[in-house]
């Protein structure tokens, strides 16, 4: 008798890929700008600086 059956990693891993899926749709669900828009910030350009090589 394995102290660890595979039955027991299956569940892990359907488990988590459920739990992540579920995070995942939460998160997407309760924010109005998506989830890049949490991820990834907008972005901005550098400001214009004067020429200083002479």
């Amino acid at each position: 008798m394995a102290l660890f059956k595979t039955d027991l990693f299956r569940s892990f891993a359907i488990g988590f890929v459920l739990g992540a899926a579920g995070v995942v749709s939460f998160s997407l669900a309760s924010s109005e700008k998506g989830l890049s828009g949490q991820v990834i910030p907008a972005a901005q350009a550098a400001p214009a600086l004067a020429d200083q090589t002479r």
